[in-house]
């Protein structure tokens, strides 16, 4: 059969339209729309029928098309400072999924910083999308306070816990720290340091917040932090420099990567882990049960924080009552690198 001669299959030198779509499910092109746009008018066997020759066909919606009729463009924001850490590529990813299934697509733009232009630059090539509304995944504080300046249009969420009045949703890191603080104290030790993120970072300042407030409550001696940078090529120069003295039996690393650096310094010199010293880290990467030992870390349900994210940014735009925003309770995984001094 020669192409194109299949009723059910248009042209293949062109793509499956709209009007391919209607003359196969024999209805108008207008109630195809109606069944794009999920119109309540539309009776379920006529929607199933045109559902059907869809997905014969491989007809896909123009985007740019139902923009133009609807004045909407289905799209939604994400701006991220540019990261290779497993929590915000994870959070993107079922960010994605989120909006896809609702209807919408994404459109992504990576700062390579948080100053004032890199921010203004990236919200202005977003808002030149027709977005509808935005996800802010970013690391530090003044992003958030130039985001204020800027008098965003469009409803947006953070995946990061302020206090600047926008709309968020993040795991508690205050909450997640006091748990790996507390199984620390908790199995007897009473010399514990922490490896925290870098300053002025959100989740490494939560994070120290929780370590300290545990140390106070159980009126252990305070350390002063080690400020990193969550890489494990700084956890391991770290536990280097810190074990010529080892007046400490555990370590609270803010990420699994310095932990995991940390744990190089230790074998390196000899020590046995949790022997010798125990640690615990954040995170839980998918790596982190693979660590020699296993380790014991917290985990961020990140899939959980950009599905949310989604739901609450939709509830928004429908019209909705506003769904509760909060922060998602992490959960301490105990492996092998922890155990009594």
């Amino acid at each position: 059969m020669e192409p194109g001669t299949n009723p059910m299959e248009p042209d293949r030198v062109r793509a499956p339209n709209i009007r391919d779509v209607a003359r196969l499910a024999g209805v108008s092109y207008q109630t195809v729309s109606r069944v794009l746009n999920d119109s309540p008018s539309i009776k379920d066997s006529t929607k199933q029928r045109v559902l059907d020759v869809i997905g014969e066909i491989g007809y896909r919606p123009n985007q740019a098309a139902r923009a133009l009729v609807t004045s909407k463009s289905r799209t939604i924001g994400v701006l991220s400072q540019q990261t290779a850490h497993y929590g915000p590529t994870t959070s993107i990813t079922a960010i994605e999924g989120a909006a896809r299934e609702a209807g919408y697509r994404l459109s992504i733009t990576n700062v390579s910083s948080g100053d004032y232009v890199a921010i203004k630059a990236g919200i202005d090539y977003l808002l030149s999308q027709s977005i509808e509304a935005l996800v802010v995944i970013a690391p530090q504080v003044r992003v958030f306070e130039i985001l204020s300046e800027l008098s965003i249009s469009v409803p947006f969420v953070t995946l990061q816990a302020t206090d600047l009045g926008v709309h968020s949703m993040s795991v508690d890191q205050v909450a997640g720290a006091r748990l790996a603080t507390r199984h620390l104290i908790d199995l007897g030790h009473t010399e514990i340091m922490h490896i925290s993120g870098p300053q002025d970072w959100i989740e490494a300042e939560a994070r120290m917040q929780g370590f300290l407030e545990e140390i106070n409550n159980a009126d252990l001696r305070t350390r002063a932090p080690i400020l990193g940078d969550w890489s494990a090529h700084f956890g391991y120069y770290a536990g280097l420099e810190l074990l010529r003295f080892r007046d400490f039996t555990a370590v609270f690393a803010s990420n699994d990567q310095m932990a995991l650096g940390f744990m190089h310094a230790c074998r390196e010199l000899g020590l046995s882990i949790p022997g010798d010293i125990s640690i615990v880290g954040f995170d839980d990467i998918p790596e982190a049960a693979h660590f020699f030992p296993p380790l014991t870390t917290v985990r961020q349900n990140f899939p959980e924080i950009g599905r949310r994210a989604i739901s609450l940014l939709l509830s928004e735009l429908r019209g909705d009552s506003p769904l509760e925003q909060g922060q998602i309770t992490p959960e301490l995984v105990v492996r092998e690198s922890t155990s009594a001094p």
